[in-house]
């Protein structure tokens, strides 16, 4: 088994991962750069909280898609920790579970994978996050599939720190005895055949395939041993509506079915109090996109007995609902709190109970009051997916949850004892797990815009302020695409998925820069997607290319479309920075390069030779997402670039009849321009690939003759996309990742 090297995530340098410690070749120099996230505040489906039992303030978050964080108490802050993760790791950005030893708290573990289908580690530290080691599993995770927000799966002994449990989706129960650096499957687990049925099933996710849940939450009971010694009894459940909670009294050697238990329901928490009492919450459906039926349980493992605790009967209710998550005061165990999922008119319920659920009271009503002033776009977001409720051990005031879009967190929990409202703010500072879908930094405005999946898009006045709102105007559910007209920048386009109030607007413009967006007269298809759009540089031609249809072209803002002689499905679109009549296109699959001279009007074929690029994905152009990306350069007449996946970069300056390759770039996933180096004419290119043979994050002065590499081992930030540098500002770069939100940097 493969044991890695230690990686730093604080301000030390860290070194790559063992298999790309040899590098061939490196950048001539390295250019130091101070990182920053563009403030938007949460934006991303936080799955876990655990609170340290026995330190005070130590806390810790795992997301789907944009790894794990640390809160650090004193500058009241979320502290990322896995941000030195490169791109060829990129799957360990999604934590399926997270673990704590209660013996040891600077001791954090980490199950890292995104998706099943791709390898998975245990990453453990020894100093609270600031440095891992990795260990590559024999069991895949899915931290971003069906059931990503039940758990914990990973445990650690609280008794004896050496030993680790890890309940999988697919493969059974695991144990590890040297702090999660080997693995062994526990021969004694039942041996439960995943089931294709625990995937979310419902006519919108029906596209999705099936995705085993398995072994939701692995629990030790701490009073059954003493410190020093293995703890002998533990429980594990699984995630299915037959029997589905299992007991070991021999430190997991054997198992046996728990009596009693309820079936027909999937439990997908399992939490103890400090009376030895245990609580579950179940869902008819693992979640998240999809729950409609649910309960809360408890059980006494003294007599075998349950006892049915639901506060609300899903089956008593106008609506289809399951319940999220269960939590129980450390210092007061008959106090217990639960939380609704899928339960959507008009919200989510908050349910808390100081009788060990024999009555509840619902915290969410009209005098409760919600603090969005740390992030003000919230206020049009109802909390949802409510998957995780924890009470801190340390301060029973506090009460976190975790919603599609963050962390919510009570001040005065107990308030509600005594009748009173509560009060809850959003503490997502520092936690930025958006994934932006496009960026664009215009001459004039504000200097960033950004379209943000599940959220829309921004208007990015200030980086470190979270916006006031999303974009006004038509609303969707991901904004795909951004286009302004170099020439005349407060004209912009966009494209998107609808939200589900306008289902037939997929694109919209604005006059504005970008403060108020307007919906198209009409749609060029009868069944419009998002896709891609570009203005000519004078702000007067849209073309637009929905998502498996051809290109169209609009000079009145959508009353007419005209088809685009030339193009079939598949072409991505720019438009000539300079001259407006001209627009260029990239057949992904014959590796043509179309140019236009008239307007968009038609689209002949130029003399160029290019490699066709391969296709990744299911994305744009209906057959997949091609790997190559067309720019035009800002400020010149016919100077283009071609980013190839696994090409290259290649270069033209007479408008796409010939193209060179520039040798030193081996791969090109995302090119970008700034503003020039002082003495250059030339726009600043900003590149996320590989040049001599490293992959990193580069920028050229020079035209990509040289490169200097601006990013270090311990800022590798996952997958690097959508790169574009500042026209007002030299140095400065925007990029997106695929779940650390918008990063932005300035020379140090």
């Amino acid at each position: 088994m493969h044991i890695g090297k230690r990686f730093r995530t604080g301000a030390v340098a860290l070194v790559l991962l063992c298999r790309h410690s040899t590098i061939e070749a490196q950048p001539t120099s390295m250019e130091p750069y101070a990182w920053h996230n563009v403030v938007i505040g949460g934006g991303g489906f936080v799955t876990g909280i655990v609170f340290h039992p026995r330190q005070k303030g130590l806390i810790y978050a795992r997301t789907d898609v944009g790894g794990a964080y640390r809160w650090d108490d004193t500058t009241r802050h979320w502290i990322p920790l896995t941000d030195w993760i490169g791109p060829a790791d990129v799957n360990l950005t999604g934590i399926e579970s997270l673990a704590v030893d209660a013996s040891d708290p600077n001791r954090v573990y980490l199950a890292a994978g995104t998706y099943t289908r791709n390898a998975a580690a245990i990453l453990r530290s020894d100093d609270k996050g600031r440095t891992f080691q990795r260990a590559d599993v024999p069991f895949n995770m899915g931290a971003n599939e069906t059931g990503r927000f039940n758990g914990e799966r990973l445990a650690v002994d609280p008794n004896d720190g050496k030993i680790l449990f890890f309940g999988s989706r697919e493969d059974g129960l695991w144990k590890s005895i040297d702090r999660g650096v080997t693995w062994q499957k526990v021969a004694g687990f039942p041996n439960l055949k995943p089931e294709p049925e625990l995937a979310d099933r419902s006519p919108r996710w029906s596209r999705f395939r099936p995705e085993p849940v398995g072994i939701v939450c692995v629990l030790f009971d701490p009073a059954s041993s003493r410190p020093g010694r293995p703890t002998p009894r533990m429980y594990a459940a699984v995630s299915t509506i037959e029997t589905n909670l299992y007991r070991s009294t021999d430190g997991g050697i054997t198992w046996q079915a728990v009596p009693n238990q309820p079936v027909g329901l999937r439990p997908n928490h399992l939490v103890r109090s400090s009376d030895g009492w245990l609580y579950l919450s179940y869902g008819k459906e693992p979640g998240p996109n999809l729950m409609t039926d649910g309960a809360v349980w408890k059980y006494n493992p003294k007599d075998d007995v349950w006892t049915d605790i639901t506060p609300v009967r899903p089956a008593n209710s106008d609506q289809t609902f399951g319940y999220g998550a269960v939590a129980v005061d450390a210092e007061h165990p008959s106090t217990i709190m639960a939380t609704t999922f899928c339960h959507w008119k008009p919200h989510d319920e908050i349910f808390r109970s100081t009788d060990g659920g024999a009555t509840w009271t619902q915290l969410w009503d009209d005098n409760t009051e919600w603090d969005h002033s740390s992030a003000p776009y919230t206020k049009s977001r109802n909390p949802h997916w409510m998957g995780v409720i924890e009470i801190n051990p340390f301060n029973p005031d506090q009460v976190l949850f975790t919603t599609g879009y963050g962390i919510w967190s009570c001040v005065d929990a107990t308030a509600a004892d005594s009748g009173k409202p509560t009060r809850w703010i959003f503490l997502d500072q520092g936690l930025e797990e958006t994934v932006p879908l496009a960026l664009i930094s215009p001459p004039e405005g504000a200097h960033l815009l950004s379209g943000v999946g599940d959220i829309d898009g921004f208007q990015h006045d200030s980086l470190t302020d979270s916006p006031a709102e999303v974009f006004t105007g038509p609303h969707f559910g991901n904004t795909e695409a951004l286009s302004f007209a170099w020439n005349k920048p407060q004209v912009l386009a966009r494209t998107g998925t609808s939200n589900g109030h306008d289902p037939e607007v997929c694109a919209a413009y604005s006059s504005d820069d970008g403060k108020t967006w307007t919906a198209f007269a009409d749609n060029p298809a009868e069944d419009p997607t998002a896709g891609s759009i570009t203005i000519s540089a004078d702000g007067t031609t849209f073309v637009w290319t929905p998502r498996r249809n051809p290109s169209y072209y609009t000079v009145n803002y959508g009353t007419n479309w005209i088809t685009c002689q030339g193009l079939t499905p598949g072409f991505q679109v720019v438009a000539d920075t300079i001259n407006p009549g001209r627009f260029y296109a990239y057949d992904s699959h014959t590796g043509r390069l179309l140019a236009s001279t008239n307007g968009a009007a038609d689209f002949p074929v130029s003399g160029a030779t290019l490699p066709a690029a391969e296709v990744f994905g299911a994305g744009f152009g209906g057959g997949g997402e091609a790997g190559a990306t067309l720019y035009s350069t800002p400020g010149r007449e016919g100077d283009l670039w071609i980013a190839f996946r696994t090409s290259g970069l290649y270069h033209s300056v007479d408008g796409g009849m010939k193209f060179t390759k520039v040798e030193a770039v081996q791969e090109a996933n995302s090119l970008g321009f700034g503003k020039a180096a002082p003495g250059e004419n030339y726009p600043s290119l900003y590149l996320a690939g590989k040049v001599d043979q490293l992959q990193a994050l580069f920028r050229s002065n020079d035209a990509g003759r040289t490169w200097v590499r601006i990013n270090d081992d311990q800022h590798q930030f996952g997958w690097i996309n959508h790169v574009t540098g500042d026209p007002r500002i030299y140095g400065r770069v925007y990029f997106g990742t695929g779940g650390r939100g918008i990063i932005y940097g300035d020379p140090e």
